[in-house]
């Protein structure tokens, strides 16, 4: 009982706290802007007329009812007059109904009600798959559950939000026993993530890469020959699906931006990846897109890697290797994290794998840790409350000026953060003292950490009542409140 209550508590939770984004204006010029309009048109487009075609919505001025000023031209319509958004359908057709029906608000609450299914997934998952005891579990996915970026997302109408349920679900799927339910639900998490952005194509092969290493290890060829088949059979279809509907390999092709550049220019022809390396440190820190300047429990992450490396529980390698593969490309692949959207966008995919990583890693530290960490959370819901204050009053809006809320919070922080936007000496001489304070972190957890048996923390059984299922501090999943 007090499992099901902390999942319906925490998921209510998250969704309520992102369904009062909803009245925040994405920009000055519109309640839903950038990307949105072209995804709640597609999503009209479905529901009415049952293609992807968007021609008739633009022409009829169809986002009017959402999007004040001249909508930006994202779309390269083609020889037959049609016109087809440069962003992948699956969106669209999860809101088409409620978008059909109760327009943009109504895509924005259902959105609203999957970061509640996430954020009662996350706890599930901690609790059944890594023996986080429900107390813990409930306090950490709620704290970030309800504070930027995912509360945020969990209203924007962009795929992240839906992209971080599936491949959570895809998880909690390849934590637990691997019959042909669970390997359905991977293969199925796999085959969808691209429908939803082709960019989550890495994060999609990590988890196809670990499914098929854990039916390898485990001799079921037969699972790994029927995955392999399926996933490739899927695969075709796809780009199939894109050269027929989008004239090339990926949606980008119809993309107005990319007629010029090609449709792989979306990651740049020219990239300096070592300039693009600084965002390892930056997608943390920055002082404008950095997930921590906005709920500092973020960095409470890098600890959390290095405590679970160090003691190497059987979920290490399903949770970290799509986690640093997530990471790896928001840092090396994409064009840029300084967009026209709210931080974090290339991180969202992956942040349910974080939560899970602090979860656990608050389990089992010490108090004062946890009253720190405590402490670093309450920090991220002080600033998404002046966030929505501000954003009710018009002074900030989630895509513009939004560094000009006025929390306590994020204006004591700033100051100790680097803006990678202006790449002075003063900002490397910061980016390098956060790389110190980061490696310390890292080092003071991994030295207080203790070297478990991976059977200590392995929990792959549904029923975790079983007596001989530990958590890493050796505690029962009773004693532990799983």
């Amino acid at each position: 009982m007090r499992h099901r209550l902390a999942l319906v508590a925490v998921g209510l939770a998250a969704t309520l706290a992102s369904a009062a984004g909803i009245g925040v204006r994405s920009t000055y010029g519109g309640a839903a802007a950038v990307d949105e309009p072209e995804y709640l048109l597609t999503a009209l487009s479905l529901g009415e007329d049952r293609d992807l075609s968007i021609a008739d919505e633009l022409a009829e001025q169809r986002w009017r009812r959402f999007h004040d000023v001249q909508l930006p031209q994202q779309t390269q319509p083609r020889a037959d007059g049609r016109a087809v958004s440069p962003h992948d359908p699956l969106l669209p057709l999860l809101i088409a109904v409620p978008m059909t029906l109760w327009g943009f608000v109504g895509a924005k609450l259902a959105i609203a009600a999957l970061a509640g299914l996430l954020a009662a997934l996350t706890v599930w998952t901690a609790v059944r798959r890594l023996a986080v005891p429900v107390g813990i579990a409930a306090l950490v996915v709620g704290a970030f559950s309800v504070t930027a970026p995912l509360a945020v997302y969990g209203q924007q109408v962009y795929p992240e939000l839906p992209a971080a349920l599936v491949t959570l679900a895809a998880i909690a799927a390849l934590l637990g026993t691997l019959r042909r339910r669970s390997i359905a639900v991977v293969v199925a998490s796999v085959v969808a993530l691209p429908w939803l952005s082709v960019k989550y194509v890495p994060v999609a092969a990590g988890l196809s890469g670990v499914l098929l290493w854990t039916l390898h290890r485990a001799g079921r060829s037969a699972a790994v020959r029927w995955a392999v088949a399926v996933l490739a059979i899927a695969g075709a279809g796809y780009l199939a699906a894109h050269r027929v509907l989008y004239g090339g390999w990926t949606v980008y092709a119809s993309g107005d931006h990319f007629q010029e550049s090609g449709e792989f220019g979306v990651v740049g022809f020219s990239p300096n990846y070592p300039g693009r390396g600084s965002r390892l440190v930056g997608l943390l820190v920055d002082r404008g897109f950095g997930i921590a300047a906005w709920q500092p429990a973020w960095l409470l992450l890098v600890p959390g890697v290095a405590a679970a490396i160090k003691s190497r529980p059987r979920w290490l390698l399903p949770v970290v290797v799509p986690l640093l593969l997530g990471y790896l490309n928001a840092t090396y692949i994409a064009l840029t994290m300084h967009g026209y959207w709210w931080p974090g966008r290339q991180l969202v995919v992956v942040l349910p794998l974080a939560v899970l990583l602090i979860a656990w890693a608050a389990a089992n530290a010490s108090r004062p840790v946890r009253v720190g960490g405590l402490i670093l959370a309450a920090l991220g819901l002080v600033n998404y409350a002046w966030l929505l204050v501000d954003g009710y009053a018009r002074r900030i809006t989630w895509v513009s000026r939004f560094e000009d809320v006025r929390s306590p919070a994020y204006r004591g922080l700033r100051p100790l953060l680097p803006d990678y936007r202006g790449l002075s000496p003063r900002v490397w001489a910061v980016h390098f003292a956060w790389i110190a304070v980061l490696v310390l972190m890292a080092l003071v957890a991994w030295r207080r950490t203790p070297r478990v048996n991976a059977r200590t923390t392995d929990v792959r059984t549904a029923d975790v009542r079983t007596a001989d299922v530990r958590s890493p501090d050796g505690r029962s999943p009773k004693d532990a409140g799983a």
